[in-house]
């Protein structure tokens, strides 16, 4: 139904990386690093490791520190993280990254200081709009969870209306009090990539899907209405997170078969069980 891809998710980036990604046939890559490893990264080998195996460099996470200096709704962050997001948008758009997502804010934020950082983000993202707009790319704005900016359809929709350029990347698991088909139909086709993974409703875990709470029929039929027609692309790392207990590491096979089982509504083949009494955390 969609061409499968698969979030870096903090891995090393490596010729053996992309080699399993082809083996497995997934197809499509979104690169997301820690965010002290942007610094080292080897444009020129992931181009060519790209076309030796075939794998579309689909979109590039731009790199995120909820506690740091990387914020762009924070006066005294904004401009700062602008300009270090212009340099890798430059660099990563020379070999033919075309999205760029963006966290449009990092976290807490209280109720009192949330229409002043919601100013800042929006004219944030006006300039990184403009800025992809010059290297033929576009800024996809993510929601996102708890008290950040972009938590439900009504916040992303007036993030995204500052420019025509500015694009949602829907992340499954970050919707804490909205249901996700709703979201989905809000946005509609704004949406231009997905980061996929499951949850509980009570925090983001990024679980397989099938672990979680979600209804991926129900989710399917309503990006099936808005014509969407980009990569079903999992944010999920290969180790267990440390809210679940599964009896191995997940492979890239792994994902291929969940999505096969998800597109062919079938029985989601798991190997996990859950926490007792998990919190928030």
């Amino acid at each position: 139904m969609y061409q499968i891809g698969l979030s870096t998710c903090g891995k090393t980036m490596c010729e053996d990386l992309f080699k399993k990604y082809h083996d497995a046939e997934i197809t499509a890559m979104e690169i997301s690093l820690k965010s002290e490893d942007y610094a080292d990264i080897n444009y020129e080998a992931i181009k060519k490791w790209s076309e030796k195996f075939n794998i579309d460099l689909w979109s590039f996470h731009l790199p995120f520190a909820p506690f740091s200096e990387i914020d762009i709704s924070n006066a005294n962050t904004c401009k700062g993280t602008i300009k270090y997001y212009e340099e890798l948008i430059k660099k990563a758009s020379r070999i033919g990254i075309k999205r760029f997502i963006v966290h449009p804010s990092g976290e807490p934020i209280s109720d009192e200081e949330r229409s002043a950082r919601m100013k800042y983000a929006k004219e944030s993202l006006a300039v990184l709009a403009e800025i992809a707009q010059r290297n033929t790319a576009v800024i996809a704005v993510e929601d996102l969870p708890r008290s950040c900016l972009g938590k439900n359809s009504d916040e992303i929709t007036e993030l995204i209306s500052v420019h025509e350029n500015l694009k949602v990347c829907f992340d499954t698991n970050h919707l804490l009090n909205e249901n996700p088909v709703d979201f989905i139909h809000k946005i509609g086709d704004k949406i231009i990539t997905t980061h996929i993974s499951d949850y509980d409703f009570i925090n983001e875990r990024h679980w397989l899907p099938g672990e979680g709470k979600l209804d991926w029929q129900a989710i399917l039929n309503a990006f099936k209405n808005i014509g969407y027609n980009g990569v079903w692309l999992y944010e999920i790392d290969f180790s267990c997170p440390e809210t679940i207990i599964r009896d191995r590491d997940l492979t890239c096979d792994d994902f291929i078969k969940n999505a096969k089982e998800l597109f062919e509504n079938k029985n989601i083949s798991l190997f996990s069980t859950h926490k007792d009494n998990l919190g928030m955390w």
